[in-house]
């Protein structure tokens, strides 16, 4: 049994743990909000941006003269999986799913003979990825220095897999995050970057439609909106999740400072009861040394 000082420093213990936890999830419930708020306003535009491009898409031939970012390279061997986690932990299961996720992905991949590897965004994916598929991350972005998502950082991203891509160092890049629905709920959600993505029997290209006709032509706007919608795709996908990051971070917050409260009301029942028995003996112990006089 715990001796009396041992159960009375646990509970001090326990109770500076429950007051960090406590600020933890303060902190990150104010700072939910405005990741909330800038996660729902980069949304339109990313969907907008997608539905310009499907309305596009269907009025160029895919050929040899066409866009690589929307034909392709003719292959799919060498597939580029973009994880984005968080730069610190303490954050619930959020890492997690989202590396599982692409975990599944890039097992399916290998599985079915294709060659995988790895692009991290985030350190936090890292030691998983490198510990399962040794060998396989190309690069990793530093974010640790990055307070508030701009599109600056996500456009220099966007930059750098596109070179990769020019260079042939992979045909087919499929990006992961968190897509924030609440506070209590975020969703590991994939994304197929590059080649982009066309959505089939899109609602902007069903229906109606207008004789238009595109002044540069189809092919020179589809040049220039490609790489803008990566880093489109990317930004929304770094804003998802830093308003993701803090919903789970202030949930595991909220729990961990509930558990630590229930672990001092048990050490302090143990506390009393150990004390009581303490004073019990001593009772004894006198009762039965005066009975011997």
């Amino acid at each position: 049994m715990a001796s009396l000082k041992a159960l009375k420093n646990r509970i001090s213990s326990v109770k500076s743990t429950q007051k960090i936890t406590k600020a933890m999830k303060m902190v990150a419930a104010a700072k939910l909000r405005r990741a909330q708020q800038a996660a729902e306003a980069g949304r339109p535009y990313a969907e907008r941006l997608n539905a310009v491009m499907a309305s596009l898409a269907p009025k160029v031939t895919v050929g040899p003269n066409s866009p690589r970012l929307l034909a392709g390279t003719g292959s799919d061997q060498k597939q580029l999986l973009v994880v984005a986690t968080s730069e610190r932990g303490l954050a619930g299961a959020f890492n997690t799913n989202i590396v599982r996720a692409a975990r599944k992905r890039a097992d399916e991949l290998i599985a079915a003979g294709k060659d995988v590897r790895f692009y991290l965004i985030g350190k936090k994916g890292r030691a998983v990825i490198q510990r399962l598929y040794p060998g396989k991350i190309v690069h990793q972005v530093d974010q640790s220095h990055i307070k508030n998502v701009a599109f600056t950082d996500a456009l220099e991203v966007a930059r750098d897999l596109t070179a990769r891509f020019e260079a042939g160092e992979y045909d087919v890049a499929h990006l992961f995050f968190a897509k924030f629905q609440s506070a209590l709920v975020q969703l590991p959600t994939e994304v197929q970057l590059v080649p982009v993505s066309i959505p089939a029997n899109d609602t902007a290209t069903t229906g109606a439609t207008a004789a238009v006709e595109y002044e540069p032509d189809e092919e020179s706007i589809l040049a220039e909106l490609l790489p803008r919608n990566i880093a489109i795709q990317l930004f929304r996908a770094m804003l998802e999740n830093a308003a993701s990051e803090q919903g789970s971070r202030m949930n595991a917050m909220d729990n961990a400072t509930r558990n630590a409260g229930d672990m001092i009301n048990r050490l302090s029942i143990q506390y009393n009861r150990t004390r009581q028995a303490a004073i019990t003996t001593e009772l004894v112990e006198i009762i039965s040394g005066a009975e011997a006089l």
